[in-house]
């Protein structure tokens, strides 16, 4: 999570992350910095602009929800909100628009150069990744209806293969009332992070990890009959916070170690989401992460240059990964070897 006390310097911004981050401090006081200050005038503009639409819009509510009241006493004063609240939002909408393409274009002059560097490729709006049907056949994201992906990232980390993307899911869903009329609404399932890394290494069995769902727990057991036994944790900590089901116990002990499950909590902090879960299953790992998008370039009432929205797209890619990083470690051949029966 990004720190909430102001960060002064770029030594601060960078603190704490992995070793092979250090290029950034060069390219970023070399080529970023002077590109974000290059815009900075831009973005003040662009802040005047949207505050002088909200007021204008503010205005234009009140004289529509005034208007209405007084030339329809009886009815006027619901119409006249309904309309003058459909107006101010409209000129809010309208008056963002510039900030909001700056906002987009500050992202990539920050994500880019970490990619890069990483030699990871990036798509900020790609279509459906292969992967995610595997994340619905293990029962990491429910079915859905209605799809959108973002920022997709695809590459290697120490030779290992990995995929993040973005997910919104949505369900359709119709319902029928007294009178037989029908009304149809689109309900969140999923939305946030998925990763998949692959280790080029056979598990011998299944295993999943799901935060523990407290009262939940029972439907949790019954949708995984057949599917793997309980797997209980050493560590009381990590066992009170996270339900695992696996066909091979011993397999599931060795991959979740006290260092893994604490940065699969890290993770989830990091990615300021909830539910994280995963699953282990071929050569792969599958993990998602309900939460708020990522990799994103933070308020743009901030300076273009502010050091804070800085560090917040270097945690995001350092906490995918450490956690890559922690399980690559892992899962050396000669160690899983170890687990064969």
């Amino acid at each position: 999570m990004a720190d909430k006390r102001e960060i002064l310097s770029l030594s601060e911004a960078m603190e704490g992350l992995p070793e092979d981050f250090a290029f950034f401090a060069d390219r970023f006081t070399g080529t970023i910095q002077p590109a974000l200050a290059g815009r900075e005038a831009e973005r003040v503009k662009a802040v005047q602009r949207q505050w002088n639409f909200i007021v204008i819009g503010v205005v234009l509510g009140v004289a529509i929800f005034a208007g209405f009241t007084f030339l329809m006493p009886e009815d006027g004063m619901m119409f006249g909100g309904f309309i003058g609240v459909g107006a101010a939002l409209a000129m809010g909408a309208w008056g963002s628009m510039a900030l909001d393409k700056l906002g987009k274009e500050t992202k990539l002059m920050l994500v880019e150069p970490v990619a890069q560097e990483f030699n990871i490729a990036y798509q900020v709006a790609p279509g459906r990744p292969e992967d995610v049907m595997q994340f619905r056949s293990l029962d990491l994201v429910p079915g859905w209806d209605r799809e959108k992906f973002e920022d997709r990232l695809t590459g290697a980390r120490n030779d290992t293969p990995f995929e993040f993307f973005e997910a919104h899911l949505e369900e359709k869903r119709t319902t029928t009332d007294g009178k037989g009329r029908t009304r149809t609404t689109w309900v969140t399932v999923f939305k946030g992070q998925c990763l998949v890394a692959n280790f080029h290494k056979q598990f011998n069995g299944v295993t999943k990890v799901y935060r523990d769902a407290g009262a939940l727990n029972f439907f949790k057991k019954l949708g995984q009959m057949g599917k793997g036994q309980r797997v209980k944790l050493e560590d009381p900590v990590f066992e009170k916070a996270f339900e695992v089901y696996s066909t091979d116990q011993i397999e599931a002990r060795f991959i979740l170690t006290p260092d893994f499950m604490e940065r699969l909590i890290g993770l989830e902090r990091t990615f300021k989401g909830r539910q994280v879960r995963c699953a282990f299953s071929g050569g792969c790992m599958f993990l998602a992460c309900e939460g708020k998008n990522l990799l994103e370039p933070g308020s743009m009432h901030r300076k273009m240059d502010d050091l804070g929205r800085v560090r917040e797209i270097l945690q995001d890619f350092a906490a995918i990964f450490l956690l890559i990083d922690a399980m690559s470690q892992r899962l050396t051949p000669d160690a899983l070897r170890d687990t064969q029966p």
